[in-house]
């Protein structure tokens, strides 16, 4: 049985050099689902550092209504 391994995911903040920020919303509407869910890290690509952060700055902005709760 031969194990299949994907291409390596490189971090999306670790690339761009800055971190995850509430103030930049759009941006972190890219890691939430069709639903409004924060989506995971095997999907994403994030490292844990950014994953903690990323999902600590949506709730954030979800708290001062720059994001959604829910899409329905």
């Amino acid at each position: 049985m031969e194990i299949k391994k994907g291409a390596k995911k490189t971090c999306y903040f670790c690339e761009k050099g800055k971190e995850p920020s509430y103030k930049e919303y759009e941006e972190l509407a890219k890691f939430l689902s069709e639903r409004g869910k924060i989506i995971g890290r095997r999907q994403t690509g994030v490292c844990a550092k950014h994953q903690r952060i990323l999902s600590r700055e949506i709730k954030r902005a979800r708290q001062l209504a720059l994001l959604p709760y829910l899409i329905t």
